[in-house]
């Protein structure tokens, strides 16, 4: 009896698997009708999302929806990347302008629950921060009452600023504007003396915006959580997990030392999960409803978490950014992906 009970349960997930597959969901099925994502990324941020003279778009953000188009249509280049500022994201991911956000974006309780969106992982882990002109002579944020912050209206910057101030019994006064463009512009003409964002954001400002690079300090305080990711709409169930594994699958290659340089080498490892990651065995793909190398497509034409970290970000970059909580679990960091299988 108990054997026969474990046939039925096997059949009903054997239909189970087959029914998920078959029906891939509207915003899936779009994808693949159309043959390209349509990525909404920001307007212009240096090591996440910025345009070239050439108009071709590069930075981690950029790079996630890269192997998202890898692991679909094994071509990376199956992107068209949709600029759009923090007012208008999330309206144009609800509206359906764009299949899923990838705009250093902070995931929150507010936004998880209130506007139909969900978060398919974490791309990189920051802190909110201040920057300064450094003949300001200012040392620490606590130093800062009084004075003029420019800040972007839309973002959790705003309530963050104004979380810390009321905290440490400072006034100030916002300077909000919305143009990303326009703010930076207030801020290196001195019409404020302050201006917040990530600190990511602060260091690619300084390295790309800036006049004068050496003339700007961040100061050393971080004054919130902002975990980043990318967001599709709710419901588009099929879509969230392709996009969760590949948050997981990139992070995963990284901790097996699979490259882009030797991926086509590890395609011969003896390591389980090597072997499902990369399309060997146990059929991951079909689970996900895309080509069974999905994780060797993506890997070799984008590389793996690190790769993409330090081609973009990295202590090579102009960014300079060091891994720190950005590094994988097992050398001190927070990146940690879940099983592959």
């Amino acid at each position: 009896m108990r054997f026969s009970n474990l046939l039925a349960g096997t059949a009903v997930l054997a239909l189970a698997s087959v029914s998920t597959n078959a029906f891939a969901g509207p915003t899936l099925d779009a994808i693949k009708e159309r043959g390209e994502i349509r990525c909404g990324v920001s307007t212009g941020l240096a090591g996440f999302s910025l345009p070239d003279a050439q108009g071709n778009w590069t930075g981690l953000d950029v790079d996630y929806c890269r192997a998202l188009a890898a692991v679909i249509f094994g071509d990376a280049d199956a992107v068209e990347f949709v600029p759009l500022t923090a007012q208008q994201r999330f309206t144009a991911l609800q509206s359906g302008e764009v299949d899923i956000l990838s705009r250093n974006t902070t995931w929150t309780l507010t936004r998880d629950a209130s506007l139909g969106l969900v978060f398919a992982g974490v791309t990189f882990y920051d802190g909110q921060g201040f920057m300064v002109p450094a003949d300001l002579g200012v040392q620490s944020a606590l130093e800062l009452d009084g004075a003029e912050v420019c800040v972007q209206p839309g973002t959790t910057t705003e309530l963050n600023l104004a979380d810390y101030f009321r905290a440490n019994s400072m006034e100030f006064t916002g300077v909000v504007i919305e143009s990303f463009e326009q703010s930076l512009e207030t801020f290196f003409s001195g019409r404020c003396q302050v201006y917040t964002t990530d600190k990511s954001g602060l260091a690619a400002i300084i390295a790309n915006d800036a006049p004068d690079p050496d003339a700007y300090v961040i100061l050393p305080e971080t004054i919130s959580k902002e975990p980043l990711g990318p967001v599709i709409r709710r419901g588009d169930d099929e879509l969230l997990a392709i996009a969760k594994w590949v948050v997981y699958g990139l992070i995963e290659a990284e901790e097996a030392g699979v490259t882009s340089a030797n991926v086509d080498e590890m395609m011969s490892s003896e390591n389980p999960t090597v072997q499902r990651l990369l399309g060997v065995s146990d059929a991951m793909g079909d689970l996900l409803g895309v080509p069974a190398d999905w994780g060797y497509q993506m890997i070799q034409q984008v590389g793996n978490y690190g790769e993409i970290f330090d081609r973009n970000v990295g202590p090579e970059t102009p960014l300079r950014l060091e891994r720190g909580q950005n590094d994988l679990w097992t050398r001190g960091g927070l990146m940690y992906a879940m099983p592959v299988r």
